[in-house]
């Protein structure tokens, strides 16, 4: 298998297993990791109560919530923080992780090993910028 290959399958494997997690709701060990390490740690419940949220919400929001938390055998405050925890979680994830197709993953790996000569117009931007700033 050429390094491109390797590279190229490292990253489908990588792409794929993100894909499954967002799809399906399937954690990767990171993050199973640094829960059970946060869950366990000393430090865990005099950090995770020295701040305190307070949030307005209607009557039917609560009872939803509530139901919720009931549901699952949690106290409203727990089922809240959690649910907060996990939707905080995904955003970050789904913005600091980008999916790229099999053949998008070719190309930008192909892009890292041979990257195309700078064009005439980047060369001057780099003398703008060379002289600009001093360097």
């Amino acid at each position: 298998m050429t390094f491109i290959e390797q590279i190229s399958t490292l990253l489908f494997v990588r792409t794929f297993a993100v894909h499954q997690r967002f799809t399906h709701h399937i954690y990767s060990v990171e993050s199973i990791m640094t829960h059970s390490v946060a869950r366990n740690s000393p430090e865990k419940s005099s950090r995770s109560k020295s701040e305190r949220l307070e949030a307005r919400i209607s009557p039917q929001n609560k009872e939803l919530f509530q139901r919720a938390a009931d549901i699952q055998g949690r106290t409203l405050t727990d089922f809240v923080v959690s649910s907060l925890v996990s939707a905080a979680n995904q955003i970050i994830q789904e913005n600091e992780i980008m999916v790229l197709s099999r053949k998008d993953q070719e190309v930008f790996v192909e892009a890292l090993l041979n990257p195309p000569k700078p064009s005439d117009k980047l060369q001057l931007a780099a003398q703008r910028y060379r002289k600009n700033m001093g360097v």
